[in-house]
């Protein structure tokens, strides 16, 4: 068994929860799993296959809504983007309310059209210099979290043609100490919305 690296002295970047950072980096799997053309279900475990956090959610009036939810099935966020939307932009909220109080940070992307994937995040109701930034290529929904310079997270997209034909994909995330990993599957989340058609 692997001894992870532990981190002293970190900063934590805790945004839905410090229950959610660890002192140390954190290998995550996510499965998806599309269950109509508006419905997909997202299962996050641990590498001992633990599942850590559920997502599930739809469409309804080209309005994107996803709920991320404790293994005991208790709301931690809720997503709500616009479908076909240019800008692509994500806010997300604190539980099940949707309300300006409990809105936790705003994901956009830095320009409707983009040679390279850059998402800005921006907590709380600032809008005007990001927090956050996740920067990825459009060849794979793979990509990597910033605070500033700091790297916090990485993601690889697992994709074969037979898993997304049979409407099931994964990813792996290695999220690095002290980052809260709910915060990074919210992002990947917003990402894999973002480009599915």
């Amino acid at each position: 068994m692997d001894i992870p690296d532990w981190a002293y002295g970190v900063p934590s970047v805790s945004v839905i929860g410090e229950r959610f950072c660890f002192p140390y980096p954190m290998e995550l799997t996510v499965n998806k799993k599309v269950k109509k053309l508006s419905d997909a279900h997202f299962d996050v475990t641990d590498s001992y296959g633990n599942v850590l956090i559920q997502v599930q959610g739809g469409v309804w009036n080209f309005t994107v809504k996803r709920i991320l939810r404790d293994p005991a099935g208790f709301p931690l966020l809720t997503l709500r983007g616009k479908a076909l939307s240019l800008w692509h932009k994500w806010k997300a909220y604190d539980g099940e309310s949707c309300g300006e109080n409990s809105m936790l940070f705003t994901v956009r992307q830095s320009h409707p059209v983009q040679f390279k994937k850059v998402l800005n995040v921006f907590l709380g109701n600032n809008e005007k210099v990001p927090d956050f930034q996740v920067s990825g290529s459009y060849t794979s929904l793979s990509f990597k979290v910033f605070q500033d310079r700091r790297l916090l997270a990485e993601v690889k997209h697992n994709f074969t043609w037979e898993s997304f034909c049979k409407g099931k994909e994964s990813y792996r995330i290695k999220v690095y100490p002290e980052v809260d990993y709910a915060f990074i599957v919210a992002l990947l989340v917003i990402l894999d919305e973002n480009d599915t058609p």
